[in-house]
């Protein structure tokens, strides 16, 4: 009988999933929604994920974590699930990415991650704000990917990727890079080991869809 540490471990494993011959295509799919919250005074107050994995990955955590055998989820089985998802989402900064006129922007860590079982899928929800104030001047963007090509999250319709409240001096641009485009016009940085190893660079970051604020 599997030990409630060895479940965890197994869960964690799936979730982090950076085994090497792993890497050649996505194993876990996720659809995605990406809220940029603003405040009063014209900056970035936060950055609200929500995440739906697929039937297959729910069903995976939910054999893992389902403690008392009930086929569903529990409160104390879904805090369980969040500690692990958040724990091993930490070295991969959460799968998200901020960048200030191609700068990237130090996000904290979520305070915590909220898990739901609803519909026979696994839902995240967790939030993460700048480390220092991020005014909207320039060009803003905002994404998500998971940088081992392990798991797929897909933002299905450009809706999904919102900021509340818009301002008017601000214009908002979904962009989904073709990858064709993206190696060609980054072929000299894409060497051999990027393509036998993604998880040891960042270079998957160029296939993400991404939010881009240009503002006056």
């Amino acid at each position: 009988m599997k030990t409630t540490r060895s479940i965890i471990s197994a869960a964690a494993a799936l979730l982090l999933a950076t085994t090497p011959n792993a890497l050649s295509h996505p194993h876990v799919f996720a659809e995605a929604n990406l809220e940029v919250a603003l405040t009063g005074d014209g900056a970035v107050e936060a950055l609200r994920h929500v995440w739906r994995f697929d039937d297959l990955f729910s069903s995976t955590v939910l054999l893992e974590f389902d403690k008392n055998s009930d086929l569903t989820l529990d409160d104390d089985e879904l805090e369980e699930v969040g500690k692990v998802i958040h724990e091993s989402l930490a070295e991969f900064d959460y799968f998200q990415f901020v960048e200030n006129a191609g700068k990237a922007v130090k996000m904290t860590p979520p305070e915590a991650i909220l898990a739901n079982y609803q519909d026979n899928q696994l839902i995240v929800f967790f939030e993460s704000k700048p480390v220092e104030k991020l005014a909207l001047q320039g060009t803003l963007s905002f994404g998500v990917y998971d940088p081992t090509f392990y798991t797929a999250i897909d933002f299905s319709e450009d809706d999904n990727m919102s900021v509340a409240p818009l301002p008017a001096s601000c214009k908002k641009t979904v962009v989904r890079p073709d990858p064709d485009e993206a190696i060609a016009m980054n072929q000299d940085k894409l060497t051999e080991a990027f393509f036998e190893d993604p998880s040891s660079n960042d270079m998957s970051k160029l296939f993400a869809t991404r939010l881009e604020l240009t503002c006056s």
